[in-house]
């Protein structure tokens, strides 16, 4: 899996020198079908080919030498034994970049003078940064994660493992002997203070969920010891000792995705409060427009949907167009693009989900 950070996905936004293409494929990880990724990939090519001849904006030896990156990839046996669930590539004259990705993409080309970026936000949207805190009887172990990557921070100044910090010859056994005690409720919760305290300045400013991981019995306590805002209600229960920081992610994956729908759910409710106010809108010209000005706050887009056209922003005029022919662009991934650009929040849903079955929905700033 190669990793898309937020920088990336901002530079594929900006404006491109020169003619752009952006190709989706969903991809096979394993088995004998996996065969099918290269026949689909060369098909895309091709249809690729098709459409720039057809445009008429390049000559045949430049397109040629436009896809020969993406050509060679075909002959590229260890590239295609390493799939994710997607691939997506952009290329220009002057620049090729590909990205296997945690998501199962529709197969689209789209050739314009921007790359297309939308089937992207989704893996934007939910890689959302999150922590987690592992506590068990041999260590303490802190990671900062996300859809695509964790890794492993040390904490200085925190004892290795609960029998280091309290004197304990065996914590679990003495834990389960003695799980009503005050006397060593008191002391773990000493412990538990300690690593709040070491957790501060790596948390400091931050917002990121807290997600603890452990047996049931030590999470009350964790909170009570906390200072940290955003330690989440749900924790992975259990032991985590033996366990990969990867597997770890995973683990938490439920609890991040459910904050996340909580947030969607806070952001489509106030969509609807303030709808006829004059700070919604889900008319597609007049959320170009007030993207591009930076009055989006929060955008709603249906998944795999376009709706074709072309902005012109020195004359703040938009054109509707019935396809993708040579000029257009996908009015809602230039809506998306401006609004993230601008701070904004883009949520991609499914066209059932969009509130009212609208072909978009803005909450604009002001």
């Amino acid at each position: 899996m190669d990793i898309l950070s937020g920088n990336e996905l901002k530079s594929l936004m900006r404006k491109q020198l020169g003619i752009c293409v952006s190709i989706y494929m969903p991809a096979i990880r394993k088995g004998t079908a996996i065969q099918q990724n290269q026949i689909r990939y060369k098909n895309l090519i091709r249809d690729a080919e098709d459409r720039l001849t057809a445009s008429g904006e390049l000559r045949p030896s430049e397109i040629r030498e436009m896809l020969a990156p993406a050509q060679e990839l075909l002959g590229n046996a260890p590239f295609w034994s390493n799939q994710s669930d997607g691939l997506a590539l952009f290329l220009t004259p002057e620049s090729f970049r590909y990205y296997r990705l945690p998501r199962n993409f529709e197969e689209l080309v789209v050739i314009t003078d921007r790359f297309h970026i939308k089937p992207l936000i989704p893996i934007l949207v939910s890689d959302t940064e999150f922590c987690i805190l592992a506590i068990s009887q041999q260590d303490v172990r802190f990671m900062r994660c996300s859809l695509q990557r964790v890794k492993e921070i040390d904490i200085p100044g925190i004892p290795e493992n609960i029998d280091e910090a309290l004197n304990l010859d065996d914590f679990e056994k003495r834990l389960q002997r003695h799980t009503g005690t005050a006397d060593m409720k008191a002391k773990i919760l000493q412990y538990f203070k300690m690593v709040d305290k070491g957790l501060r300045d790596p948390l400091r400013e931050k917002k990121f969920p807290l997600i603890f991981a452990g047996v049931d019995y030590l999470f009350p306590l964790y909170q009570e010891a906390n200072t940290y805002p955003y330690l989440t209600e749900k924790w992975i229960s259990g032991n985590p000792e033996g366990l990969t920081a990867e597997k770890l992610r995973d683990l938490a994956l439920p609890i991040v995705e459910e904050l996340f729908e909580a947030k969607k759910d806070d952001a489509l409710a106030l969509y609807n409060q303030n709808a006829g106010t004059g700070l919604t809108s889900n008319d597609v010209a007049e959320v170009v427009r007030e993207a591009h000005h930076g009055r989006v706050g929060t955008l709603f887009i249906p998944v795999g949907i376009q709706h074709w056209g072309t902005f012109n922003p020195a004359t703040d005029t938009v054109t509707l167009a019935k396809g993708a022919e040579a000029g257009n662009e996908d009015l809602l991934d230039l809506a998306a693009i401006q609004t993230i650009l601008n701070s904004g929040t883009v949520y991609p849903m499914s066209r059932e989900e969009m509130p009212g079955s609208v072909p978009v929905a803005a909450l604009f700033r002001y």
